[in-house]
């Protein structure tokens, strides 16, 4: 029976065809079950709820298929979102599976190989506007380096640029509506990856011909690797305008890339981030890039993707509870310590805002006094996330 936790379209929630897909392959070990039909998949994801489907360009269209089953494919595919009513919210390019990227694709030394990928994201980026795409996301899996000295970063850098510039020129002259969202990683499969975290690629954008056209794609798995707090990299995004998509999952801090399922380590950390997406309306995809454990059968994959879903409705209903709940409320505000006064000179600098600040009487050893309730706070968070407050 469907209950408050059952999603629907209007969630936004979308999954790729490479994550429902993954047959359990591993470093260490070959597939557990068959890959998923692409079309299939497509008609799977709605018929669990899912709002769109998004995919790298040869998770839908095999490496070299000819224009013929291409064109067959993308027919059956938009079939099945014209039957289900899903749609292709996000696409990518694989620029990492084939041997030709083995050393990056857009910072590659060899400058046909960054032709080459180049000319093959100019083709993915037609396929998916061909399906109704309006964000298209870019992963540099390849684009880093085991030997430093093989690569000058400097270099890279303007390779980089280079290669976007280039591409957001041909989205803009083909008429696209189109959005570019970067995705950081610090490592895997490369030993480094250059733009590391997302704050490295909020400053890359601005150094980019068209700015505003890109923003980013921060992933809680590729944060929580470097050890860094996901929420607070979103943040950021959302501050500056620039978050365009997200991808969601569960990470054990200073693993592999887990990409596990939507909630399954730090609850609380999940917890905040949706509480963060939610009360500062953000309206894009909440994308799941994760993967059912290698032990699940096809039925397993399902279950993975529906408690995805779910755990996010959870924790959106939890986060809701924690602003409502009066104690809360109170101390958040006792905290806050608003002075309107002080925030008003803050928030107007100039020659008179400055000379009042530098005249105020502000005792430092008074304020340091005033305590700071952080522990009931925290405890209280945890008491509406076990579910026993509220």
């Amino acid at each position: 029976m469907p209950d408050a936790f059952t999603p629907k379209p209007e969630h936004r929630f979308t999954f790729g065809l490479w994550t429902t897909s993954n047959p359990g392959r591993d470093p260490f070990g070959e597939p557990t079950r068959p890959a998923l039909d692409p079309i299939e998949n497509i008609r799977k994801m709605a018929e669990i709820g899912a709002w769109g489907f998004n995919f790298h360009d040869n998770d839908l269209v095999p490496f070299g298929a000819g224009a013929a089953e291409r064109d067959k494919i993308v027919k059956n595919a938009k079939k099945a979102m014209t039957d289900t009513g899903i749609v292709c919210s996000m696409a990518t390019t694989n620029l990492f599976s084939h041997a030709v990227f083995k050393d990056g694709a857009f910072t590659s030394n060899d400058a046909r190989v960054r032709a080459y990928a180049i000319q093959k994201t100019m083709h993915a980026i037609d396929l998916g506007v061909e399906l109704g795409a309006k964000i298209y996301v870019f992963w540099g899996g390849r684009e880093g380096a085991e030997v430093d000295l093989a690569k000058d970063p400097v270099e890279s850098m303007k390779r980089m640029r280079e290669a976007l510039n280039f591409l957001t020129r041909y989205v803009k002259d083909q008429d696209y509506d189109l959005t570019f969202a970067l995705e950081a990683k610090p490592n895997e499969p490369r030993g480094d990856i250059y733009l590391a975290t997302t704050g490295n690629m909020l400053a890359f954008i601005e150094t980019l011909d068209d700015k505003a056209m890109v923003g980013v794609n921060p992933e809680y798995a590729h944060e929580t690797m470097a050890g860094l707090n996901f929420q607070h990299h979103v943040a950021q995004a959302m501050e500056a305008g620039k978050l365009f998509h997200i991808d969601l999952n569960g990470q054990k801090m200073s693993r592999f890339d887990q990409d596990l399922r939507f909630g399954s380590e730090d609850l609380k950390g999940a917890l905040l981030l949706v509480r963060l997406l939610e009360n500062h309306s953000y309206v894009g995809p909440r994308h799941f890039d994760a993967h059912a454990y290698r032990t699940e059968d096809a039925e397993g994959v399902w279950d993975f993707a529906r408690g995805c879903m779910r755990t996010y409705l959870i924790l959106k209903e939890r986060a809701r509870k924690i602003d409502d709940d009066p104690e809360i409320r109170a101390l958040l505000k006792e905290i806050r310590n608003d002075d309107e006064k002080f925030e008003a000179l803050i928030e107007k600098p100039g020659k008179e805002s400055a000379e009042k600040l530098k005249k105020a009487k502000l005792n430092p050893e008074e304020l340091a006094k005033r305590p700071l309730r952080y522990e009931r706070l925290d405890q209280l968070l945890h008491e509406v996330l076990m579910g026993v407050r509220g």
